[in-house]
Protein backbone atom coordinates (compact mmCIF):
# COMPACT_ATOMS: atom_id res chain seq x y z
CA UNK A 1 0.00 0.00 0.00
CA UNK A 2 1.38 3.68 -0.81
CA UNK A 3 0.80 6.45 1.98
CA UNK A 4 0.37 9.88 0.36
CA UNK A 5 -1.49 12.36 0.58
CA UNK A 6 -3.63 14.56 -1.77
CA UNK A 7 -2.53 18.33 -2.88
CA UNK A 8 -5.41 20.14 -3.80
CA UNK A 9 -3.28 22.44 -5.68
CA UNK A 10 -1.31 19.72 -7.24
CA UNK A 11 -4.47 18.42 -8.25
CA UNK A 12 -5.67 21.89 -9.49
CA UNK A 13 -2.49 22.45 -11.73
CA UNK A 14 -3.11 18.98 -13.74
CA UNK A 15 -6.04 20.58 -15.99
CA UNK A 16 -7.53 23.97 -17.15
CA UNK A 17 -11.17 23.56 -18.58
CA UNK A 18 -13.91 24.90 -16.70
CA UNK A 19 -17.13 23.08 -15.06
CA UNK A 20 -15.63 19.98 -15.45
CA UNK A 21 -14.89 18.33 -11.96
CA UNK A 22 -12.08 15.68 -11.61
CA UNK A 23 -11.88 12.96 -9.35
CA UNK A 24 -9.48 12.81 -6.54
CA UNK A 25 -10.45 10.52 -3.90
CA UNK A 26 -13.24 8.20 -3.21
CA UNK A 27 -14.65 7.53 0.20
CA UNK A 28 -16.79 4.64 0.49
CA UNK A 29 -19.79 5.62 -2.16
CA UNK A 30 -18.72 9.47 -2.34
CA UNK A 31 -16.26 11.03 -4.33
CA UNK A 32 -14.28 14.15 -4.07
CA UNK A 33 -13.97 16.38 -7.21
CA UNK A 34 -12.16 19.36 -7.76
CA UNK A 35 -13.38 21.73 -10.32
CA UNK A 36 -12.54 25.45 -11.63
CA UNK A 37 -15.80 27.73 -11.82
CA UNK A 38 -16.34 30.82 -13.44
CA UNK A 39 -19.03 32.20 -15.64
CA UNK A 40 -22.61 31.36 -15.12
CA UNK A 41 -23.34 27.40 -15.20
CA UNK A 42 -26.96 26.16 -15.92
CA UNK A 43 -30.20 25.39 -13.71
CA UNK A 44 -30.08 22.31 -12.18
CA UNK A 45 -31.01 19.99 -9.40
CA UNK A 46 -29.59 16.88 -8.30
CA UNK A 47 -33.43 14.81 -7.29
CA UNK A 48 -31.11 12.00 -5.15
CA UNK A 49 -28.75 13.67 -3.33
CA UNK A 50 -26.99 16.36 -1.90
CA UNK A 51 -24.09 18.18 -3.65
CA UNK A 52 -21.30 20.10 -1.10
CA UNK A 53 -19.40 22.57 -2.50
CA UNK A 54 -16.16 24.22 -0.40
CA UNK A 55 -14.05 26.91 -1.74
CA UNK A 56 -10.41 26.17 -1.87
CA UNK A 57 -9.67 29.14 -3.91
CA UNK A 58 -11.53 32.56 -4.38
CA UNK A 59 -15.56 32.95 -3.96
CA UNK A 60 -18.54 31.51 -5.44
CA UNK A 61 -22.25 32.80 -5.44
CA UNK A 62 -25.05 29.87 -5.67
CA UNK A 63 -28.23 30.91 -6.77
CA UNK A 64 -31.49 29.35 -5.56
CA UNK A 65 -34.91 30.91 -7.09
CA UNK A 66 -35.44 31.89 -3.90
CA UNK A 67 -31.86 33.69 -3.04
CA UNK A 68 -28.90 32.93 -3.03
CA UNK A 69 -25.96 32.00 -0.87
CA UNK A 70 -21.81 34.00 -1.44
CA UNK A 71 -19.50 31.55 0.04
CA UNK A 72 -15.60 33.09 0.05
CA UNK A 73 -12.98 30.72 0.09
CA UNK A 74 -12.41 28.34 3.34
CA UNK A 75 -16.36 28.43 2.93
CA UNK A 76 -18.76 25.34 2.09
CA UNK A 77 -22.47 24.99 1.37
CA UNK A 78 -24.64 22.28 1.10
CA UNK A 79 -27.19 22.45 -1.20
CA UNK A 80 -30.49 19.72 -0.28
CA UNK A 81 -31.09 17.07 -2.95
CA UNK A 82 -34.17 18.29 -5.43
CA UNK A 83 -33.25 22.18 -4.86
CA UNK A 84 -32.29 23.78 -8.17
CA UNK A 85 -29.54 25.85 -8.08
CA UNK A 86 -27.18 27.82 -10.31
CA UNK A 87 -23.51 28.57 -9.49
CA UNK A 88 -22.16 31.61 -10.70
CA UNK A 89 -18.15 33.32 -10.40
CA UNK A 90 -17.33 36.63 -12.52
CA UNK A 91 -13.54 35.37 -11.69
CA UNK A 92 -12.42 31.86 -11.09
CA UNK A 93 -12.70 29.87 -8.18
CA UNK A 94 -11.42 26.37 -7.30
CA UNK A 95 -14.09 24.25 -5.50
CA UNK A 96 -14.21 20.47 -3.69
CA UNK A 97 -17.65 19.21 -4.62
CA UNK A 98 -18.35 16.32 -2.55
CA UNK A 99 -21.44 14.00 -4.01
CA UNK A 100 -21.97 10.32 -4.36
CA UNK A 101 -20.31 8.37 -7.43
CA UNK A 102 -21.44 8.86 -10.71
CA UNK A 103 -23.55 12.28 -10.37
CA UNK A 104 -23.48 13.81 -13.34
CA UNK A 105 -22.60 17.94 -12.47
CA UNK A 106 -26.01 18.97 -14.47
CA UNK A 107 -28.23 16.98 -13.09
CA UNK A 108 -30.80 15.19 -15.38
CA UNK A 109 -29.75 17.61 -18.38
CA UNK A 110 -27.29 17.36 -20.69
CA UNK A 111 -26.14 20.81 -22.45
CA UNK A 112 -22.48 21.70 -23.23
CA UNK A 113 -21.88 22.21 -19.08
CA UNK A 114 -22.35 18.63 -18.69
CA UNK A 115 -19.12 17.36 -18.04
CA UNK A 116 -18.36 13.23 -18.44
CA UNK A 117 -18.80 11.70 -14.81
CA UNK A 118 -15.74 9.78 -13.30
CA UNK A 119 -12.82 11.33 -14.86
CA UNK A 120 -9.94 10.65 -12.36
CA UNK A 121 -6.64 13.18 -12.03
Amino acid sequence: MRYQAVNFQNKLGLFDEQWSPKIIAEMNDYQFKVVKIQGEFVWHDHKETDETFIVLEGSLRIDFRDGHVDLSEGEMYVVPRGIEHKPVEQHEAKVLLIEPRGVVNTGDKTVNQTAETDVWI
